[in-house]
C-alpha cells in the first residue's frame, strides 16, 4: 500500500456575509499537487487546479476570486445544492397527505432549494486527514419549515481530495419528519481552463433521458436517446449537434436535461466522461445516484466577470450534477426522494481527473 505524506489543509479568512457571519476558505492539496479550494459558505468549490498532459496546473472550475462575487450574483457556481437539487413544478408537492408550498424562484417553479438554499448558508467545517487524502466535513441543520420543507434535516457533506486525483463527495442526512431530499454539487467545469467548452468530448452512460416541457419540468416520459442529439453513448463533442432544431434543445436553449444512468450492479458506477483534446485533461464522474443533469451554461451571457477578470460567455462551462430526477415528488413513477425518520440518506459522487 502506498504511503502518502500528510499535506496540511490551509485555512484562511474569506470575508463575511451580509449579516456578519465569518466565512473561511480551505485549501486541500494531494500528493500529486492537485489543489481544491472550498469555502464553508454554500460548500462552494471555489477552485480546482489539475494538470494538463504536460503537467501544467490550471483551474478548471468557474467562479469568483472573492466572496463578494458569490454574495452578489452567482448561477450556483460550485455550490452544494439542497434541500432539493433541480426543479419542483409550481413549488408544490404532497407528502403523506400534506400539501407543501415552496418558493417560486424560477418562474412559477421551485429551483435548487429555494431563495436561500444550502448554497447560501454558512456550514460548520471540520478539517481532517485520512489515508485517502485531505478532507473537509461540512455540517448544517436545516430546520423544520425552512424554505417550506418539512422536518429538521441534519446534513453532512464530506469533500475528500484523494491521492488518486479524485474529488470525492459523500452526502449524508437524517430527518425527524418525512421530507424530500436531493443533494448535488453545481460546479461548472472547463477542462481547458477558459473559453468555449463546445470542443470537449462527452460520453454519458445513459441510453435514456427525461424530456421536459416549458419551464424545464419533466413530462414524466423516459425517452430513448437513439437518433437524437441527446445521444452521448459514444464520445461526442458537446457542440456537435447543439444547432439542430430538436425541440428539447430549443426549450432548454441547449442541454439542460436529466439523463437516466444505465443500471449497474456496482453502487458507485460510471456516469460520464469528458475529454478536452488540447490540454489532454479528462474528467470521469462516478455516482450512486440514478441520474445526472448535463448543463451547458445556457444562461451565461457575458454579464458575469469571474476569476482573473474572465467574462463568462454562453457555453464557457458545463455541469454534471449527479442527482435524483427533477420534480420527483410529483412523479411517483420516478425513483423516490422521500426520506423518513429512522432512515439515513447517504450517497457518494466522485469526480476523477487524468490526462491522455
Amino acid at each position: 500500500m502506498a504511503i502518502h505524506a500528510q499535506l496540511p489543509i490551509q485555512k484562511a479568512a474569506f470575508g463575511n456575509t451580509a449579516d456578519g457571519q465569518a466565512v473561511d476558505l480551505y485549501t486541500l492539496t494531494n500528493a500529486t499537487g492537485i489543489e481544491a479550494k472550498i469555502t464553508n459558505y454554500g460548500g462552494i468549490v471555489v477552485a480546482l487546479k489539475v494538470p494538463d498532459r504536460q503537467g501544467k496546473l490550471e483551474d478548471v472550475v468557474l467562479g469568483y476570486d472573492n466572496l463578494a462575487g458569490y454574495l452578489t450574483r452567482t448561477p450556483y457556481f460550485g455550490a452544494l445544492i439542497g434541500r432539493y437539487g433541480n426543479r419542483i413544478a409550481k413549488g408544490r408537492f404532497t407528502l403523506n397527505g400534506h400539501d407543501y408550498k415552496l418558493a417560486h424562484n424560477d418562474g412559477e417553479n421551485h429551483l435548487h432549494g429555494g431563495r436561500k438554499g444550502f448554497d447560501k448558508v454558512v456550514w460548520q467545517a471540520v478539517e481532517s486527514q485520512g489515508e485517502n487524502g485531505a478532507a473537509l466535513k461540512l455540517s448544517y441543520l436545516s430546520q423544520d419549515g425552512e424554505e417550506g420543507y418539512p422536518g429538521n434535516l441534519a446534513v453532512t457533506v464530506i469533500y475528500t481530495l484523494t491521492h488518486e486525483n479524485e474529488l470525492k463527495i459523500d452526502y449524508a442526512a437524517t430527518t425527524d419528519q418525512a421530507t424530500v431530499i436531493n443533494l448535488t454539487n453545481h460546479s461548472y467545469f472547463n477542462l481547458a481552463g477558459r473559453g468555449s467548452i463546445l470542443n470537449h468530448e462527452l460520453r454519458l452512460n445513459a441510453e435514456r433521458f427525461t424530456p421536459v416541457t416549458v419551464g424545464l419540468i419533466p413530462t414524466g416520459e423516459v425517452r430513448s436517446v437513439k437518433r437524437t442529439p441527446m445521444d452521448f453513448t459514444q464520445p461526442t463533442p458537446i457542440g456537435a449537434r447543439l444547432d439542430e432544431s430538436y425541440e428539447q434543445l430549443i426549450l432548454a436553449r441547449g442541454y439542460d436535461h436529466n439523463w437516466v444512468l444505465n443500471l449497474s450492479s456496482a453502487r458507485l458506477r460510471f456516469a460520464a466522461s469528458v475529454a478536452e483534446p488540447t490540454s489532454g485533461r479528462v474528467l470521469e464522474v462516478f455516482t450512486e445516484e440514478p441520474g445526472v443533469q448535463f448543463y451547458t451554461g445556457n444562461f451565461l451571457d457575458g454579464s458575469i466577470t469571474g476569476k482573473g477578470g474572465e467574462v463568462y460567455q454562453q457555453r464557457y462551462g458545463f455541469c454534471l450534477e449527479t442527482q435524483h430526477f427533477p420534480d420527483s415528488p410529483n412523479h411517483p413513477e420516478f425513483p423516490t426522494t422521500v426520506l423518513n425518520p429512522g432512515q439515513r440518506y447517504a450517497t457518494t459522487t466522485v469526480y476523477k481527473f487524468s490526462t491522455r
